[in-house]
């Protein structure tokens, strides 16, 4: 069975809009393609363009944050570029750009909802930055950057609110000289390249311990410490 044909060729004019939405047009829009083209369509893909535009919009997000929040000291800083580049905020953008339709896919991929997994929409996302930067340069990457967080309110409340969910339950308990939390692989799901991790934190002092699932054991450490931050949160007298 034949791959489905590419998007840009069934609707050249969804790329043009894409374009547009995205305040670039592009000199080489293969770049665009290639960018929308997911390992399982092709053996030409877009994750070194991904790679390339990672660093870029790290970059680009850094130089926002020093410029709004020259107040905060590198450690607010960076938890905060990490709470707007990370892979959930990634795929609201490459939702709200419309990307799902638009992205190449191998059949497997089509048939089990690709166009709308998260981790798929935030590397295509990622892929284009990229594939503005070599097709323009840095200035017109940077710029896309900014546009793309238009919408954010840049400030210092930011930095709490960046915080991650380990880093909130620890400081909770340490704020009420408690023991840190334990976390516990429970189950592993899936085959070696699209695994599911099950974590259980535990706060043996209160006897509580809470579950968590992520695309990786990380994912699912933070998951089950944000669970747990919110039955302490329902307990009496919390």
């Amino acid at each position: 069975m034949t791959k489905p044909p590419s998007p840009s060729r069934r609707a050249p004019t969804a790329l043009a809009a894409l374009q547009a939405r995205l305040g670039h047009e592009f000199a080489r829009p293969g770049l665009l393609e290639l960018a929308l083209t997911h390992r399982s369509f092709s053996a030409d893909h877009n994750e070194r363009l991904e790679f390339l535009g990672d660093s870029v919009l790290n970059l680009g997000v850094a130089h926002m944050l020093f410029e709004a929040l020259d107040e905060l000291p590198e450690g607010d800083l960076s938890r905060v570029r990490a709470q707007l580049v990370r892979q959930d905020s990634l795929h609201r953008l490459a939702v709200e750009l419309d990307l799902p339709p638009l992205l190449r896919l191998g059949e497997g991929e089509l048939r089990s909802g690709g166009q709308r997994r998260p981790s798929i929409l935030a590397d295509a996302l990622e892929a284009i930055i990229g594939a503005v930067y070599l097709d323009a340069g840095y200035d017109a990457a940077s710029a896309l950057v900014r546009r793309l967080f238009d919408g954010v309110q840049i400030n210092p409340a930011l930095s709490a609110a960046a915080k991650d969910a380990k880093t909130s339950l620890q400081e909770w308990l340490q704020g009420r000289k408690m023991p840190l939390p334990q976390y516990e692989v429970t189950q592993i799901h899936g085959v070696a390249h699209r695994q599911t991790f099950e974590v259980a934190c535990s706060v043996a002092t209160l006897g509580l311990r809470q579950l968590g699932q992520g695309a990786s054991r990380r994912a699912a450490e933070q998951a089950a410490a944000a669970a747990m931050l919110q039955a302490l949160d329902q307990r009496p007298n919390a």
